[in-house]
């Protein structure tokens, strides 16, 4: 997961939409007092049909872990999406003592922030300060401390951050080194055998397998994707390719089964692209007023004539340069940005320095617009996207001695905070992608399809895409005459991080998980209910945007 680095884009998001407020009592429940549902009473039509769910273990990343709200803490991990499955399992015959490599941590270690002020000690956890509004990290988080219990006797071995290559190297475990990026705090702190030297000691595989599972969950790759997509699309080294990825997959699965008569449930990766990480703040994001815009329109005068001149004199496409264009109007415009997909224009400027149609102060002030243009909305993969943590950014001063230097109206905003046409189209293709290896994996001509269910995330009618409307092109989605939301408002099922589910959002996957078990294996299993878990948290005095001028 990528870090925002800067506190104050935590504490300045304004662009966060916030989808409805029904029930909004009831889903601020204080988490602290939040437990796993008790399953319903035993009954004679509940069975685990052909699989064995007396051993569960529950392999992945953040999602499987409880990571939620930027840490893992007590609560999320609580109702993690293992625990709660598990939970369901019991009915059963499933084990009442699911073991979790329990964090002991109220608020947790924010990973997402830095802390800019170290009167204010540990960061923790996100919670919604509705007055910004948008998320704000708690002062009263923990470090990342050891695991004290037994790690012999672990069920869920999900670990924040990884990719699958890391469930199969020793590295993960240690060192923690700059020359070992494959190290994880989570993991070193359970793991059975750290490593010392990156080459020797246990794996998360290797601990899970031997816990002794009699069924397994794995949701992995996740980050293969979503790394390089929260990037904006500049960190090439952890985007996995295809080749590698169906190596490093298949050596898990294989590890797997050969567990005598082990079966299990395999995740693929969901429609990250939708969740509100990628959604809260939109494209045309810049609002101005008809003044504002014709003193902007004059100022990229000379630009848009620059344009104009090398489409005459240098032969430069016209399609390129009329993109590049920037004509401000009244209301809402596209962010302006830089795209490195597109042509340096730095050499054609220099033509027109050296042919005397621009002058040196001039080329001078072409110099940020090299590779910019506004973003652009309803292509043929929708609008483009602006990432999250560009909301804060949005309309400061990128050098704060010049009023007219606001980032995203006459400075382009930077590569990394948002996603092109180019960039969806590349970080989609990959996903899909890696979707149909696991699925052939798992699936294809082999003894695994009998014994591993496959759970599509992506099912036309499953709940990702019923909460991001791609199943009737309604957003969210109602449960109990309540409607649920897929952001993180009071009444959404994301939690405010953007990216991962909340308490809610785990409960209304699981439920769908269990379904593809019960039609794999012939079992019938309890539902979940999701209204008995809690939404978001607000702020009660102790975030950071509550301590005056901290």
């Amino acid at each position: 997961m990528k870090r925002l680095k800067k506190l104050s884009k935590l504490l300045l998001l304004t662009a966060v939409v916030f989808t409805g407020c029904e029930g909004q009592e009831q889903s601020l429940i204080d988490d602290r007092l939040a437990n796993n549902p008790l399953p319903e009473p035993p009954s004679a039509n509940y069975t685990a049909g052909e699989a064995d769910l007396s051993n569960y273990v529950a392999i992945g990343n953040s999602l499987t872990a409880g990571y939620m709200d930027a840490a893992l803490y007590d609560a999320g991990q609580q109702n993690s999406i293992a625990a709660l499955m598990n939970s369901q399992f019991e009915v059963v015959g499933g084990t009442d003592s699911f073991n979790q490599p329990d964090i002991n941590s109220e608020n947790g270690f924010n990973t997402a922030v830095e802390n800019p002020n170290s009167q204010l000690g540990v960061l923790g956890r996100f919670k919604l300060d509705t007055n910004i509004p948008g998320p704000s990290p708690v002062i009263n988080g923990d470090p990342i401390s050891p695991y004290s219990g037994t790690t012999a006797d672990l069920n869920n071995f999900g670990v924040p951050g990884i990719q699958v290559g890391q469930l199969l190297t020793p590295a993960t475990g240690g060192p923690n080194s700059p020359q070992n990026p494959a190290y994880s705090p989570f993991y070193a702190r359970f793991a059975s055998n750290p490593s010392q030297d990156g080459q020797t000691g246990s794996t998360i595989l290797q601990d899970a397998i031997s816990a002794e599972p009699t069924f397994f969950s794995l949701w992995i790759g996740n980050n293969d994707v979503l790394g390089y997509t929260i990037s904006g699309a500049t960190n090439d080294a952890i985007f996995t390719s295809t080749a590698d990825y169906q190596t490093r997959f298949s050596a898990v699965i294989n590890s797997l089964m050969q567990v005598p008569d082990l079966k299990g449930v395999v995740l693929d990766i969901p429609p990250i692209l939708a969740i509100p990480y990628f959604r809260a703040v939109s494209y045309d994001q810049i609002f101005l007023d008809e003044q504002t815009a014709g003193a902007l329109n004059q100022g990229f005068a000379g630009f848009n004539a620059a344009l104009d001149a090398i489409v005459a004199n240098l032969g430069h496409d016209a399609d390129d340069a009329a993109m590049r264009k920037v004509n401000y109007e009244a209301g809402a415009n596209p962010i302006l940005i830089i795209d490195d997909n597109l042509e340096d224009l730095g050499p054609k400027f220099d033509q027109l320095e050296q042919a005397g149609a621009i002058t040196a102060q001039q080329r001078a002030a072409l110099v940020p617009y090299e590779q910019a243009r506004p973003m652009m909305g309803d292509t043929q993969v929708g609008d483009e996207l602006v990432l999250l943590s560009a909301g804060s950014v949005l309309g400061t001063l990128a050098d704060p001695n010049n009023p007219q230097s606001q980032i995203g109206v006459v400075v382009p905003l930077g590569d990394e905070y948002t996603l092109t046409v180019d960039e969806i189209v590349e970080i989609e293709t990959r996903r899909q992608t890696l979707n149909g290896i696991m699925q052939q994996i798992v699936q294809g001509a082999n003894a695994n399809s009998t014994r591993i269910a496959f759970h599509s995330t992506n099912a036309a009618t499953g709940t990702f895409a019923d909460l991001f409307g791609l199943s009737d092109g309604v957003l969210g989605v109602r449960v109990s005459g309540t409607s649920l939301a897929p952001d993180f408002s009071p009444n959404g099922v994301f939690s405010t991080d953007g990216i991962h589910p909340n308490q809610r959002g785990n409960a209304l996957l699981v439920n769908d998980v269990l379904e593809t078990i019960e039609s794999t294996f012939g079992a019938s299993l309890p539902e979940l209910n999701v209204l008995n878990l809690p939404s978001v948290q607000v702020c009660a005095g102790d975030c950071v945007s509550q301590q005056g001028g901290s």
